[in-house]
Order: C-alpha cells, then sequence, then structure tokens
C-alpha cells in the first residue's frame, strides 16, 4: 500500500487546512501493530496512520485486509487475519444505530438504493459498488480525502475530480469518524453475555414459517450453537449446529450445519448457512439472515428473543382471517405457554370471538374463532394472557390485489465456469386500507397466498418461438438453464391466487420483471460478460 498512498504525518486523516486536527483512535493491540506498523506507523499517543481514523463493519475491515495481502504483500495466518479484524471491527467499528441501515449489505439482500444524494455522488460510488459500501465505513474528513486519492490512482479516467468532490464532502458529513452513537457505545463495550436458550422463529421465501429454539453456549470468544427449526406449515424439523463470532458487542458473524447431508436442490435447508445478526444493545433480542447459494440468493429472515421463562408467542400458523367467516381454526405457537387455557384468555381483537381451545401445550394452542360480519379490517395484535404476538394477524373482507416478491430479480446463466443463480418469488396478498383505496400507504399486508406460477416472455409475439430460458417450480422457485443463449432475456413472472377473488369476482394477479442474464463481472468499474470464450466490455452497459 506505501506505493498506492503518500506518506502521511501523525495527524493524518484531516482535511487539509484544518486549524483543529481530529483526534484518531488509539490501537492497542500487539498483533495489529507488529503486522500493520511498518506502514502504518504509530505515533506517541498509540494513533497509527489512517486505521486510527477509520471505523468500518466486519466486512469493511475483512475487505481492507485482503485488500493489504494483495497489494502489499502481507502475510498473515488464517487466525492472525481472524484476530486483527475481531479486534479492528469491535474497537474501530460501528455502534449499533450507525450499522442498522446497512445492515442488508452485510447479510447479503439485494435491495435497490435510494439514499445517494445526487448523481454525482451516485455515479462516484454507485458505478462500481453498493453505496451501502461506502456507508458501512467511518472516516475523518482527511482519510475520506485519501480514500479518493486511492481511487483515483487505480482508476484515474474513471470519474471527475468534481465528482469526488462532492463524495468526499458528502461522506465527510455522512459518515464522520467520531459520533454520539459510537462514543457512547465505545466507551461501554464489554464482552457479548449469549449463553443460554433463544427463541427462534423464521422465514424462508416459498417455504413458509418456522419456528424452534438456539442453545448458545460460550467457547473462548466464539460461541457454539444448537439449533432445532419445525415449519409452521407442514411439521417438518431441521436439526443445525454451527459457531459463530460477536464483533463490538453485537454484531454476529456465524456459520452453521445441518445434521443430515442437503439434497441437490438449491433451496435445501439443509445447506451450509452463513449468519449474520444484530444484536439488540440489550442482549435480550436479535434479528437478522441465515443465508446460502452460490450468490447467496437463498436465506431466511431470522428473529430471535431470549427465552426467559415467561410464556412467549412466536407465529400463529396463518397470516389473515376472513370477515365473516366462522369456526375458522388457528394455531398459536409459542413457548412456556399457559395451562390449563381458556376462551377469554386469548384475544384476536374488537370483531373476532374465540369460540373454543382445541387443544392446548406448552408450545402450541389450537383454536376455533369467528369473525364478525361488521369487523374492521387491519392488522390486530395476537395476545395469551401475558403474552402478545404485535400485528400477528391480519383481518380483511377480500384481496384486492398481489405484489410479487422481489418486484424485479436479475439471475444469471450458468457456464462452463460459473454456477447458474437462482430466484425464489412469493405471492403477497393485500387489502386496501381504511382510504378505500389500493396501493397506497395504509394497504394492509395479508401475507402469501397461494398461487400459480406462470412465465410470459416481455416482447414475445404470438406465433414467436420461445426461448429455453428456464422454468417457474409450483412454489414460485425460477431455475435458469444450466447454460444460456448469448443474449439477456425479459420476462414477467406472474402469480395468480389460487383460493381468492378481487372485487370482480376474479383471482388476483400479480407479476414481476425478471431478467435472465449471462454472467456479469465487474473489474475498474467497467462490465464484462463471457463471449465465445473469452471475457469482453459490455459497452451496453449504463454508466
Amino acid at each position: 500500500m506505501r506505493k498506492l498512498f503518500p506518506l502521511i504525518l501523525v495527524l493524518a486523516g484531516h482535511a487539509p487546512g484544518q486549524t483543529a486536527p481530529e483526534a484518531g483512535i488509539p490501537v492497542n493491540d500487539p498483533l495489529v501493530i507488529s503486522k500493520c506498523g511498518s506502514c502504518h506507523t504509530r505515533d506517541e499517543h498509540g494513533n497509527m496512520q489512517r486505521i486510527s481514523w477509520e471505523r468500518a463493519t466486519p466486512e469493511g475491515w475483512e475487505q481492507a485486509l485482503k485488500r493489504m495481502i494483495r497489494l502489499d504483500g502481507v502475510v498473515l495466518s488464517p487466525p492472525e487475519a481472524r484476530a486483527i479484524i475481531q479486534y479492528l471491527s469491535t474497537y474501530h467499528g460501528l455502534a449499533p444505530e450507525e450499522a442498522q441501515p446497512v445492515a442488508f449489505f452485510a447479510e447479503r439482500r439485494v435491495q435497490e438504493e435510494t439514499g445517494g444524494p445526487n448523481d454525482a455522488v451516485r455515479r462516484a460510488c454507485s458505478r462500481c459498488h453498493a453505496f451501502a459500501s461506502a456507508l458501512s465505513w467511518r472516516r475523518s474528513p482527511g482519510d475520506w480525502k485519501e480514500l479518493g486519492k486511492f481511487h483515483a490512482t487505480l482508476n484515474p479516467d474513471a470519474k471527475p475530480a468534481s465528482v469526488d468532490d462532492q463524495a468526499i464532502a458528502f461522506l465527510s458529513q455522512a459518515a464522520p469518524l467520531h459520533t454520539p452513537a459510537w462514543d457512547a457505545w465505545s466507551a461501554h463495550l464489554h464482552a457479548p453475555n449469549l449463553a443460554g436458550r433463544w427463541l427462534v422463529s423464521a422465514h424462508l421465501p416459498g417455504h413458509g414459517t418456522y419456528y424452534g429454539e438456539m442453545n448458545v453456549e460460550a467457547s473462548g470468544d466464539e460461541f457454539n450453537t444448537r439449533v432445532k427449526l419445525q415449519s409452521v406449515q407442514d411439521g417438518s424439523t431441521i436439526l443445525r449446529s454451527g459457531r459463530g463470532l460477536v464483533y463490538a458487542g453485537y454484531a454476529w458473524r456465524g456459520r452453521s450445519q445441518s445434521a443430515t447431508p442437503a439434497s441437490s436442490a438449491p433451496d435445501d435447508l439443509r445447506n451450509e448457512m452463513r449468519e449474520v445478526v444484530w444484536i439488540a444493545p440489550d442482549q435480550s433480542s436479535a434479528v437478522g439472515r441465515w443465508f446460502w447459494g452460490r450468490y447467496q440468493e437463498f436465506g431466511l429472515d431470522v428473529k430471535l428473543r431470549r427465552a426467559t421463562g415467561d410464556p412467549s408467542l412466536l407465529a400463529v400458523d396463518r397470516r389473515a382471517l376472513k370477515i365473516g367467516s366462522k369456526a375458522s381454526r388457528i394455531r398459536l405457537i409459542g413457548d412456556n405457554l399457559p395451562a390449563p387455557v381458556t376462551p377469554s384468555d386469548l384475544s384476536l381483537g374488537p370483531g373476532v370471538t374465540v369460540q373454543r381451545i382445541v387443544s392446548a401445550t406448552r408450545s402450541e394452542i389450537a383454536a376455533e374463532v369467528d369473525v364478525a360480519a361488521n369487523a374492521a379490517p387491519g392488522k390486530r395484535d395476537v395476545t395469551l394472557r401475558g403474552a402478545a404476538l404485535p400485528d400477528g394477524i391480519a383481518i380483511y373482507d377480500r384481496v384486492d390485489y398481489i405484489k410479487v416478491l422481489p418486484e424485479s430479480a436479475v439471475v444469471q446463466f450458468g457456464d462452463d465456469e460459473h454456477a447458474r443463480s437462482y430466484q425464489q418469488f412469493e405471492a403477497i396478498g393485500y387489502q386496501r386500507g381504511a382510504d378505500g383505496q389500493p396501493h397506497t400507504a395504509d394497504d394492509v399486508e395479508l401475507g402469501p397466498l397461494d398461487a400459480t406460477w406462470s412465465l410470459e416472455e416481455f416482447s414475445w409475439s404470438p406465433g414467436g418461438s420461445k426461448p429455453s430460458v428456464g422454468t417457474l417450480s409450483p412454489t414460485g422457485l425460477f431455475t435458469p438453464a444450466s447454460s444460456g443463449p448469448r443474449n439477456n432475456y425479459d420476462l414477467w413472472v406472474i402469480a395468480e391466487a389460487t383460493n381468492e377473488t378481487n372485487k370482480d369476482g376474479k383471482p388476483p394477479a400479480g407479476k414481476s420483471y425478471l431478467v435472465v442474464s449471462v454472467p456479469a463481472y465487474t473489474l475498474n468499474g467497467r462490465h464484462y460478460v463471457r463471449e465465445l470464450g473469452r471475457w469482453v466490455e459490455d459497452r451496453t452497459s449504463p454508466p
């Protein structure tokens, strides 16, 4: 790195002309000092050049360390690399409040970014990587400027200096080194106390809701886990074990394996999973994603809460009840539920009457309920004595429309060198809200619906031949052809509800826009595709 970055003064990390240099964050770890100190010299205050004026997520520090290994020949054993990342991610990390807005980036979620302040800044950053990559760092103004110089050295023709200046000015304000959140959090950093039993609720698109428990045992600075998950829909059970690390007191990063081998199905829950979880500052709950796949395209949306011995509700086996319905059976899934249970112990809000309790155990209650013809539509809390499931169920009279999620997606054909990617779609029902108009902010989400799935080419003309670009399963999983044509193809993914009707008495339907693409990769800001056995620049890609 010393060839790419000009040497900077001890008080580097500060914009030229500043009269009051910004205080750095001292580095006190012997391994970091030993391995990084030859380039990042340390002053009498313990500040190391560049490092003391930077903070980042674990993924940010991992990327930086890999860059040091590639460009500057740093030699590290795997345990040394792990220890350096752990130290920097903890003592030069982000506060929980700072990490939340960019959590989707670490969780490998595909999400449209709308937070760029203007086109100039978006071009400076988002042309080559997600804007969340930049916002996963906190730097002093001078260090943001040094980062701009580094980018200019790597790719001098990518963008004009004026764009860089705007980006640096914005990032210096939006992602400063010192913030009240970090100052407060870092002053009280302590080892996480996560050992014990945690309750898990999770959703896997195309498969439904899961519930269960995770037992956590401390093992040095790591944690061992044992997980049992059960499907609300079919009762199938998955057993997993894993190991995780916690950075900065709240950022869980782990891996887990199934107790039984996975099948060849790409969406099999028995695949090895990576775990990215945000732990609440009080260490009583956590949220995140457990994901797998060559492109991390499969994943469970996970919520955890520490088991306390008090009654807890985790899930209801159905997301919505229809107005005017009689004797609808519902199952409540929980932990340490009270016994015995009477109808008066269970509430689903005004207009819903619990007629009888069918069965009750410490983990599951089945009941029959009636919904009055004049019940108001909307989300309701489900409560059972002292336990509550906020917005646990929706009351509705009809499905007004369907959203197919994701609303747009890109998947890739495979080739001899690269695996194809997949996309799981879901049909989500909605009812118009209190304003009586669909597609407005007060609409009521009714959850996933049973649907019939089909594909339609975006620009197909009747009588034309349809290329074989992939298949769509009965559960909405799109699988591209194992080796496709040289061109991209645009498709509509269409879902039509099988058990619902809209105001016209017809099954509501929705669609998503899907691009099935040849493998595409980016190098130094330029896009490349595989053609005729070689990589060529894709001149049709937008800037």
